[in-house]
């Protein structure tokens, strides 16, 4: 046994978790267990109603897989201590501590307001930095600093960092088998086991898999594509989400979400946000939009449209300009408020971000003493989906939902 684990938590993806008292300490810490009110999946559970779990379990989950993947690469000589294997499993259980309420949909929050400077990383640093995180881990001899960096992929090991974030992270490992089971998906299976096993370092300090495992790859980001179009794009799940996006944008003029202490950050949890925006009497919009969405009475989509690009040639602004612009070309056959007509185009990439945010565009593979980049473009169950996801719906209230459809109906935007 590499570490000195003195208990074990049950987990239902993974069966029993062994954690250190280290891990423990900076688990109970009320930082961390703020994590148990922050859902993952934010407004799934109102479509898949077992949808409840939360980025609590998900980071002890990824913390579990840091671990193995940083064992692997121990006994084949790639980490050469064990402190790093704990640093490796500290970071992944620390990289979703800065997470706000509903998960990245807060994120949208920020980023409409153009508060660029900040997002859940950075307030991840904050609190690791400036809380009592730093205090735990530099008693057990551990840099704080270090550990930030390596929790938000900013290590000097570009490998280490694609441990933590990336197409073979122990992130995405965890989460799309979660996800999977909570909502009862079919799609998440992942079989990390043999993914894990087969992790190399290539001599560019990349992390790679043996070619054998080339097969379990392909199978892991087809079904992170798989979930992204049943679950994580759902238009009904989504709909929740665009009622709370709004919401949550126009309650921003009462509650600041871009200026706070972390002390307040603390209060920032789904079911305490949405609780204040039901009481804002002062924002009827915003606190109707959050009510609705309590009572799951949802938004309806009135008009859908998905793209697969090669290419990250889609502009969501004039992709959204366009749309406002056509609705205001016939808004004389509208009967309808037009602060009531929703437009949301969401958008992903179908293959994993680099833990630099770039593009995925090849896979580093190992064959025996051989190891190559092999673009994604040759790889044709991978190339079938690469790019970029795109959706585009208009949604409104039930009560516009006929008047809409029937002048969209036979309009091709």
């Amino acid at each position: 046994m590499i570490l000195e684990f003195t208990g074990e938590i049950t987990d239902p993806i993974h069966k029993y978790i062994p954690i250190t008292d280290l891990e423990k300490k900076l688990i109970d810490t009320e930082f961390f267990q703020r994590l148990r009110k922050i859902r993952q999946l934010a407004g799934a559970h109102l479509v898949y109603p077992s949808a409840q779990h939360t980025r609590f379990e998900h980071s002890i989950g990824a913390m579990h897989l840091a671990g193995l993947a940083a064992e692997s690469l121990l006994n084949k000589g790639y980490i050469t201590c064990k402190e790093d294997v704990e640093s490796l499993r500290i970071a992944a259980l620390l990289h979703d501590i800065g997470h706000g309420p509903f998960s990245h949909l807060f994120e949208e929050v920020l980023r409409e307001k153009k508060s660029n400077k900040i997002n859940h990383e950075i307030i991840g640093k904050r609190i690791i930095k400036e809380t009592i995180i730093t205090d735990i881990l530099e008693k057990y001899g551990y840099d704080g600093d270090y550990v930030c960096k390596l929790s938000f992929g900013e290590s000097q090991k570009m490998f280490y960092d694609e441990i933590i974030a990336g197409s073979l992270s122990v992130d995405i490992m965890d989460y799309l088998p979660r996800d999977s089971f909570f909502t009862g998906a079919e799609y998440g299976k992942v079989d990390y086991h043999r993914l894990i096993s087969s992790l190399e370092v290539l001599s560019n300090g990349h992390l790679g898999i043996d070619k054998s495992a080339i097969n379990s790859l392909e199978s892991m980001l087809i079904s992170r594509y798989q979930m992204f179009k049943a679950v994580y794009f759902h238009k009904t799940v989504r709909a929740g989400e665009v009622m709370l996006l709004h919401s949550l944008i126009s309650a921003d003029k009462q509650l600041n979400f871009s200026n706070f202490t972390i002390e307040e950050y603390l209060d920032y949890t789904d079911d305490k946000t949405i609780d204040i925006i039901c009481s804002l009497k002062e924002n009827k919009f915003a606190s109707e939009l959050a009510l609705d969405y309590k009572k799951r009475n949802l938004f309806k989509c009135v008009y859908e449209k998905f793209l697969q690009n090669k290419h990250n040639a889609f502009d969501k602004g004039l992709a959204g300009k366009y749309i406002r612009d056509f609705l205001g070309g016939i808004k004389e056959y509208l009967d309808i408020d037009e602060s009531l007509i929703f437009i949301d185009i969401s958008q992903a990439p179908s293959m994993p971000l680099t833990p630099s945010k770039k593009e995925l565009n090849s896979i580093m593979l190992v064959d025996k003493d051989l190891e190559f980049e092999t673009p994604t473009s040759d790889i044709p169950l991978i190339d079938s989906i690469a790019g970029f996801l795109d959706m585009i719906r208009i949604y409104t209230p039930q009560r516009n939902r006929e008047k809409l459809e029937k002048v969209l109906k036979n309009i091709d935007l």
